[in-house]
């Protein structure tokens, strides 16, 4: 790909020449051309609508969708496009088999429904069709070729497919890199991750400032308690330890419903969004662990403080 890309709707076109170049190289197995664009299409109802066209190798249909109903040659047909059903789906009419719609003055057919991994992240439908479809249907540049897809024939010819398209000017991305590629963009150049990361430490000050405000009530509220322990011969870190206890569980209690709450909440919504991406990694269990243990640990020291400076002969002459 171009290397201005940064996300995947924002494409830019390569000149033919470059497809030619990647199929030359050793360890390319076979390189086919993606067309990935935006376009405009006025549906049955004289409505229009905002869609993302993707037009796949004519020879190979490589990328094609899973599909729900129709035929995949089908896409073949005269003016045939498939839709991919989606929570922008309902966008299009929830169009059916056989249901046309026009784009750019062209008459497209829906001759199959789709599915595919994951929806895109901008609201609009997807449609796929032929690159030499979409190629003529959607005004465009002169270069026209957005992605070109290559499969490689080992893993071990990666390096050098990458050497090669980094001389001709180009990127080539496995699809992790692609994937760390977008989100790195969304995370760090746009307000997405500072909205987050805002959000996150909210969330965290909220936690820590009532979580010590209750534990310390707590041992206010007991400190005639912890007194008369004190004056019975409980040593200090009798004391301490018992307090560091109840932080302990507390904590861990806490932290396992907030977890499962979590988890049952990503659930019911992949009930009623298929391709809800939301996932709970070993990595965010980790960081949300070491959070509640910093909230804990500074909760603790309110109280222990308090704790350890009473002194029995206050607490029974009160």
């Amino acid at each position: 790909m171009d290397p201005g890309v940064q996300t995947i709707a924002s494409s830019i076109g390569m000149p033919d020449y470059v497809l030619d170049a990647v199929r030359s190289i050793d360890g390319v197995k076979y390189a086919v051309p993606l067309y990935s664009g935006g376009a405009l299409v006025k549906l049955r109802d004289g409505a229009y609508q905002a869609v993302t066209v993707i037009g796949l190798d004519d020879t190979s249909l490589y990328g094609r969708p899973a599909m729900q109903q129709g035929r995949i040659e089908d896409i073949y047909a005269e003016n045939g496009f498939i839709a991919i059903n989606d929570p922008e789906f309902h966008k299009l009419g929830n169009p059916t088999l056989g249901s046309d719609f026009e784009l750019n003055d062209h008459r497209g057919v829906i001759v199959g429904i789709g599915t595919v991994a994951s929806s895109g992240l901008f609201g609009s439908p997807t449609l796929y069709t032929t690159y030499k479809r979409a190629v003529e249907y959607i005004p465009s540049a002169r270069f026209t070729t957005s992605y070109i897809l290559v499969e490689p024939r080992s893993e071990a010819d990666i390096p050098h497919i990458q050497e090669v398209v980094h001389a001709l000017g180009y990127l080539a991305y496995t699809k992790r890199e692609f994937m760390q590629r977008i989100a790195d963009f969304y995370k760090y150049e746009t307000g997405l991750g500072t909205n987050i990361l805002l959000m996150t430490a909210i969330s965290f000050i909220v936690g820590l400032s009532i979580s010590g405000q209750t534990f310390y009530t707590f041992i206010l509220e007991n400190l005639e308690k912890f007194g008369a322990l004190k004056a019975i011969g409980a040593k200090g870190h009798e004391l301490v330890a018992m307090i560091l206890f109840q932080a302990t569980f507390t904590a861990l209690t806490g932290y396992g419903f907030g977890v499962g709450l979590c988890a049952g909440l990503i659930t019911l919504a992949r009930m009623r969004i298929p391709d809800y991406s939301a996932i709970i990694s070993f990595g965010n269990l980790a960081l949300a662990f070491v959070m509640v243990i910093v909230i804990a640990a500074s909760s603790s020291y309110l109280g222990v403080r308090r704790v350890l400076r009473i002194e029995p002969f206050d607490v029974f002459r009160g």
